[in-house]
């Protein structure tokens, strides 16, 4: 009996033996199956994912045929479940900034003195004081002034419009006390926004008030011109440089990329008004109020030559020449108060040519046309030719000992008339100009130049020219 028992007892203890190995053979074939049903649901999922993307490509790929779904391991698991997610994470686009985070702030501020070494800056009645009509601190009074306090709001409101805003805190107004000046009132500049019909955004459309395309020089920002002021003749187009209006911008992108290398190598550019423009505004200019029932139409057209291929004396040099033309309509302000009756044909061209200054540059305008002018001998406003320009010699010493140096000389002329002054009186400028630009700090930038200036008077009631020496100096920050 006791045999029977124990014989019993080895056979159960066999047969359990027999069985365990297989119940852990039936649990890791349970846990493949497992893993082959979530490959499967990741494969699903991963070819689900790519149908959509190829569904809203505009040029669709092929999906390829989904792989034969072999037994899969822990590590395979892993593998499939990283390149199930990286579409995924690929696909997902940085969600869009709102409005308001696209914009930015930033302007400059210009603080001068100019100083009479000589010259005319008192006259009796009659006769023309030495003054210009771009400095109003060039008096016998002298002292600092705020040229400009420009403070700018800018950015892309989406990724076909962008707005642009500018005041400047740094102008002045009469007759408010009698007859004296007050000094840096905000004025509104710019004030515009430009739509982009295509993608590449090689074209732009522009509405509201902006610069006129008149002039290479004028588009040119005052915080970015190496002298101090602009010239006469070529100002004289466009006093003020602007006007409210819908303008059109071209630039092929072989131009752009001639710009975006000059502008690495922090060359003065005049800011991208395309290499073609053409528009059409009031024509009574910057924040002036229309008067009559006709726009002025103006068109640009400016192209960069790289001069490579003329050998290794011009490398990485680039010629730039172009030119505008203006049709207008203008309504001076008069003597006995508001603006003209008489509409007064403003028609002018202007042609101009800069080598930019790699080290050593050239830049040269010129302009002439018919517009209105004070006729002394009739005591009347009335068309008549005007023209004048400017040569400017410049040298990029780049960057010295004590910062970045340039050297410049500039000699303008102009006769005309100057519209925006009361009556158009008539301008004769004769002008040199010797001075340098020294950036010596980050965002500081001093300008100082010795200025021989033969000028008349912007008032028909003073006749002759005046003369004189000066040093002017003039210290921007940029912020």
């Amino acid at each position: 009996m006791a045999l029977a028992l124990a014989a019993s007892s080895i056979a159960g203890a066999a047969s359990a033996q027999a069985a365990a190995p297989q119940a852990n053979v039936d649990a890791v074939q349970a846990q493949i199956d497992a893993l082959q049903a979530q490959v499967q649901l990741l494969q699903s999922q991963l070819n689900q994912m790519r149908s959509q993307a190829a569904a809203s490509s505009a040029a669709p790929a092929p999906t390829a045929p989904p792989a034969e779904t072999k037994p899969a391991t822990v590590a395979s698991l892993a593998q499939s479940a990283q390149a199930a997610a990286a579409p995924v994470a690929e696909s997902e686009e940085e969600p869009s900034k709102a409005w308001y985070e696209r914009l930015r702030l930033r302007g400059y501020t210009q603080l001068r003195y100019n100083g009479f070494l000589s010259g005319d800056d008192t006259a009796p009645d009659g006769l023309s004081r030495l003054r210009s009509v771009h400095d109003a601190s060039i008096n016998e009074s002298g002292g600092f002034s705020l040229r400009r306090v420009r403070l700018v709001l800018e950015g892309d409101v989406t990724d076909r419009v962008s707005l642009y805003l500018q005041h400047d805190f740094g102008a002045a107004v009469n007759n408010q006390s009698g007859t004296e000046r007050r000094e840096n009132f905000g004025q509104l500049r710019d004030a515009y926004v430009d739509v982009f019909p295509t993608r590449d955004r090689t074209v732009r459309i522009r509405f509201g008030q902006s610069k006129v395309p008149f002039g290479w020089e004028n588009l040119q920002s005052s915080s970015n011109r190496l002298t101090l002021d602009r010239s006469d003749a070529i100002n004289s187009g466009v006093p003020g440089e602007r006007d409210i209006g819908v303008v059109a911008y071209y630039t092929p992108t072989r131009v752009q990329a001639i710009w975006d290398r000059l502008k690495e190598n922090d060359q003065k550019l005049f800011g991208n008004y395309g290499a073609f423009g053409v528009g059409v505004y009031n024509g009574q200019g910057t924040n002036r109020t229309e008067r009559n029932n006709s726009l002025m139409t103006v068109a640009m057209a400016t192209w960069p030559f790289e001069l490579d291929g003329l050998g290794p004396m011009f490398e990485g040099q680039v010629l730039e020449l172009g030119g505008s033309a203006m049709l207008n309509k203008f309504r001076p302000e008069i003597r006995a108060g508001g603006v003209s009756a008489v509409d007064y044909d403003d028609n002018r061209v202007g042609l101009h040519a800069i080598l930019y200054p790699q080290p050593f540059g050239i830049q040269a305008e010129w302009s002439g046309g018919r517009g209105p002018e004070f006729d002394e001998t009739t005591r009347t406003i009335r068309e008549q030719s005007l023209g004048g320009g400017y040569v400017q010699l410049m040298y990029d010493m780049g960057e010295t000992a004590v910062g970045r140096v340039i050297p410049y000389a500039r000699w303008q002329r102009y006769r005309g008339g100057w519209k925006a002054s009361t009556n158009a009186p008539r301008l004769e400028t004769d002008e040199f100009e010797l001075g340098f630009e020294w950036h010596f700090m980050e965002s500081l930038e001093l300008t100082t130049a010795y200025a021989r200036m033969k000028r008349r008077e912007p008032d028909e009631r003073r006749v002759g020219r005046a003369e004189g020496d000066l040093i002017r100096t003039q210290l921007q920050w940029s912020y």
